[in-house]
């Protein structure tokens, strides 16, 4: 009992402080003010080497408004072949906030899962002075976790 306490108050205080970070976000994508995607993570890294690999100015592509890095040549047009299959879902956004808020988060790129071929990040900083990767209570519960984040993420993008 005291476990779901602890989580429920926990899980409200995170949503409430990023309330403000989701408003003031607008784009279908967490990028940075140089309209960056992920922070300039590979996107086709997350896939074929299960890491989280910087990508390079070089090796960019425009997509749907944002800009994407790849480490490589060989990753970039992978990624120009089939973008839907390595674009990150909620737009990149944390997947535990987008499914207990319906916030648009941002993410730290080195805290992810793929799950049936698709890529989640999630917050993983400091809040309120301690630690919290939002990747933990998103285990506990994921299966509910993402159907909740698919009708949040529906209803933004309205």
């Amino acid at each position: 009992m005291k476990t779901r306490l602890f989580s429920a108050i926990l899980l409200l205080t995170f949503a409430a402080a990023f309330t403000t970070i989701s408003a003031q976000k607008s784009s279908k994508y967490f990028t940075d003010k140089n309209n960056v995607a992920v922070k300039g993570y590979d996107l086709v890294a997350y896939f074929t080497n299960y890491q989280a690999e910087p990508g390079s100015k070089k090796y960019m592509v425009k997509y749907d408004n944002a800009k994407f890095y790849f480490a490589n040549k060989k990753h970039q047009q992978m990624f120009k072949n089939n973008p839907q299959k390595y674009l990150p879902q909620f737009g990149g956004y944390c997947a535990f906030a987008m499914s207990t808020k319906g916030a648009k988060v941002p993410t730290n790129p080195k805290t992810f899962k793929i799950v049936d071929g698709k890529l989640y990040l999630f917050f993983n900083d400091f809040y309120k002075g301690k630690k919290f990767n939002t990747i933990i209570p998103w285990n506990k519960n994921e299966a509910q976790l993402r159907k909740q984040a698919q009708i949040n993420y529906a209803k933004l993008c309205k």
